[in-house]
């Protein structure tokens, strides 16, 4: 939500209005709660489908943890989305369509940091291929309903995929011609997302902004389970075709396309030997604090 940001403002300064929305799936340090909230399992809210709220400010799971989603509210002073990826990219694909509905939107940018979502599955340092799968997966369907153009912030920012992966994977969409264009993160745009982040936790997003201002070399993230390469690079926005992309370079959204939920998801990346990010969830949560 807070790297989306950046992106946002790009749109805004082509004088094209936003609306900004997330996933219903906070990482296990902030919901100690395996895996991503159902529609029912979100308080103060308003639904909008079958798999897509409104938030504001006030938005939180039954715990009273707040989304990142509802920071981010305060921070614009409106309501931002909510997608519930539990019924997989079917769900995932009517729940944007709604949204786009309801808030008068032609165009969906699907925002990731980091890059993992062009992964392949092989990568030592990926963790959280999953909700980006569905994600994607959902988004090629969307994307019969409305405009659809997919985004990497920050490549290599969120410790998973390093940038040169991710390099490569943009490189495998320019020669399939689904590489769209290539944005630099300005210093107001840097600016906002350090002020945001103190109101939302980021560490992926905060990467970027610190590439953006010079920093260089290596530094830890996730209480040192992670290690960053700081360099320009990491203060592009990489745009692509979400189409040219699921057939040339994402291989796991093709995986889960035909998922009936994210279980079944999971199970299909399983079948690759993949391990996503809700077996990391559901092991933490079984072995306790």
């Amino acid at each position: 939500m807070v790297g989306a940001l950046a992106t946002a403002r790009l749109c805004e300064s082509l004088g094209t209005e936003f609306e900004l929305g997330g996933v219903a799936w906070e990482r296990f340090d902030v919901d100690p709660h395996p895996g991503p909230r159902r529609i029912d399992e979100i308080r103060g809210a308003r639904p909008i489908g079958g798999s897509a709220l409104l938030a504001d400010e006030r938005t939180t799971t039954p715990d009273g943890t707040r989304f990142a989603e509802a920071g981010v509210a305060a921070h614009l002073g409106r309501p931002t989305v909510l997608i519930d990826v539990t019924g997989g990219p079917r769900a995932v694909s009517a729940g944007i369509a709604a949204a786009a509905e309801e808030l008068a939107c032609d165009l969906a940018i699907y925002v990731d940091v980091g890059g993992d979502v062009l992964a392949r599955g092989d990568e030592p340092g990926l963790a959280s291929p999953l909700c980006d799968a569905v994600m994607l997966a959902g988004a090629v369907e969307a994307a019969e309903r409305i405009g659809s153009v997919g985004a990497v912030f920050g490549p290599g920012c969120d410790g998973e995929l390093t940038a040169r992966e991710v390099l490569d994977r943009v490189a495998e969409l320019g020669g399939a011609g689904g590489w769209l264009g290539t944005w630099g993160l300005t210093p107001a745009a840097a600016a906002e997302i350090a002020e945001a982040a103190r109101v939302v936790p980021t560490e992926a997003s905060l990467q970027a902004v610190h590439c953006a201002r010079g920093v260089t070399g290596e530094v830890e993230i996730r209480g040192g389970r992670r290690r960053v390469t700081l360099d320009p690079v990491g203060a592009l926005t990489f745009f692509y075709d979400v189409g040219i992309a699921h057939e040339h370079a994402a291989p796991l959204a093709r995986a889960v396309a035909g998922a009936r939920d994210l279980e079944a998801a999971r199970d299909a990346l399983a079948g690759l030997g993949i391990r996503t990010e809700l077996d990391y969830e559901r092991s933490r949560f079984h072995e306790g604090p």
